[in-house]
């Protein structure tokens, strides 16, 4: 806008300046050219009321020399009683008094005119003044004009005229930048404003100042501000009341699994109610929490992926056995860090693992496959299962499957969790016949700027370079 403002000036200042100094520039030279003639014709004037009282050589050289000067002026007398050549005849003769510059034709046509007239000659042009001698006769006055005098001054006020509308320009160029710099400050500051505000900068707020239209912007984005932290805060206390509520229910399911003794199925039932406690008291605690957690992770952040799948896998594995299910896990026998939390990696593990025994039948096989390159950990959960028909509707945040218990969340954790690192979620057709969600983690977070906001795009553009070889699940015995 600043420089629009300032190219629009610059157009129009321009254009006005031409306008004006071009035709002032011409009427300047005219007048010139008309002082010069003017200023001649008061010389032939001069010599006039001579040539109509006497013809004598000497007292014209003294007028002509009182009025101007041999070189710039000449008279030019016909010979008496004969028609006014350059001959003479038995009468007196014809006489030129100083330099003659103009063609005798050109003199001769003044003669006969009657009127003085211009003409052009080297180095300048001559006035040709007619003047009445007393025999009867017309003289000519010649007064030469030379160049020079014609556009003295036309240069220096020419000179003074671009000066002036270079100024005009100049000043008019700065005026406008000033006037750009107080409506483009405010759009700044707005635009900086809604950028931190999407950084999870809630207290971001922009100066009331500027134009009218901006001063208006700026107060509806800070009453927007205010609204979003006023949301935000009974959306935390919300999810902290409602989490508090389960508090009750669990205490109940910890006191029951309590009473049911030693083995293996009690036992994991007393784990899963105490992960169970700890999520809700994680989520009453960041719901409580005033400061979203908008930083990326620093340097040494992360878990080990293959031990977290080695955990969680240890843990559906009761249920898996229980309901005959055949399971594999490949590539978590050796350490693979990823820049993720530990509680959302499991989370998203427990997310699609959950939705394997929710949606498909008791005895599915499935398979959990981990792997590692230079700079992406790919993270395979397969299932031999009916499959998804539309994968796009099924990352839809909120949409869910439409059965009972699903809520349409898991998937858009797994998604969340795989975005903060550059990273995106696939779903296709497993070589089990069933679905297939991928998970892949940008180790470097190169790519992260570029995926940030885009949901439905990072799905459906081309899948990126892979740097790991990804094998997929064999056959399940």
């Amino acid at each position: 806008m600043r420089w629009a403002l300032v190219k629009v000036s610059l157009a129009v200042t321009a254009m006005v300046v031409v306008a004006f100094a071009v035709p002032l520039g011409l009427v300047i030279r005219e007048m010139a050219r008309d002082r010069a003639f003017s200023n001649a014709e008061r010389e032939a004037a001069a010599v006039a009321p001579a040539l109509s009282i006497t013809t004598d050589r000497d007292q014209l050289e003294r007028v002509v020399a009182s009025a101007g000067s041999d070189a710039a002026m000449a008279v030019h007398i016909p010979a008496s009683g004969e028609p006014a050549d350059r001959t003479g005849g038995a009468g007196q003769r014809a006489a030129d008094i100083g330099r003659q510059r103009a063609t005798d034709e050109d003199i001769a046509a003044v003669r006969e005119m009657g009127r003085a007239s211009t003409t052009e000659v080297d180095g300048g042009s001559t006035l040709l003044q007619p003047v009445a001698l007393s025999s009867g006769e017309i003289a000519v006055v010649e007064v030469y004009v030379p160049e020079s005098e014609v556009t003295n001054g036309v240069a220096t006020a020419w000179a003074v005229l671009a000066a002036v509308g270079a100024a005009l320009i100049v000043g008019s160029v700065a005026v406008a930048d000033r006037l750009g710099v107080r409506m483009v400050r405010p759009a700044q500051r707005l635009v900086e404003g809604a950028h931190q505000l999407g950084e999870g900068r809630l207290g971001s707020r922009v100066p009331v100042e500027g134009p009218t239209e901006l001063r208006l912007a700026a107060v509806a984005f800070n009453s927007m501000a205010d609204q979003v932290v006023q949301l935000l805060a009974n959306e935390r206390e919300l999810a902290a009341d409602l989490s508090h509520r389960l508090r009750t229910p669990l205490t109940v399911l910890r006191l029951n699994a309590a009473s049911l003794g030693e083995g293996p199925a009690a036992e994991q039932t007393r784990s899963a109610v105490e992960q169970l406690e700890r999520e809700v008291d994680t989520i009453i605690r960041t719901a409580r929490d005033a400061k979203p957690q908008t930083a990326a992770a620093g340097p040494g952040a992360g878990c080990d992926a293959a031990e977290v799948v080695r955990e969680r896998m240890g843990f559906w594995s009761a249920l898996a056995e229980d309901e005959g299910r055949k399971w594999r896990v490949a590539g978590a026998d050796r350490p693979v860090r990823i820049p993720v939390a530990r509680a959302d990696l499991a989370a998203s593990l427990d997310a699609l693992l959950g939705n394997v025994f929710r949606h498909t039948a008791e005895g599915t096989a499935f398979a959990v496959d981990l792997h590692n390159g230079e700079d992406a950990v790919i993270v395979l959960v397969s299932d031999a299962g009916a499959g998804i028909p539309d994968p796009e509707a099924a990352m839809a945040r909120g949409r869910g499957s439409g059965s009972d218990g699903s809520t349409g969340l898991g998937l858009d954790i797994v998604r969340r969790m795989a975005e903060s690192t550059g990273g995106d979620v696939r779903i296709g057709s497993s070589v089990l016949g069933g679905t297939e969600v991928r998970i892949w983690v940008q180790l470097d977070g190169r790519t992260a700027p570029e995926r940030r906001g885009h949901r439905g795009a990072v799905r459906r553009r081309r899948q990126p370079r892979q740097t790991a070889t990804i094998n997929r699940p064999r056959s399940l015995p």
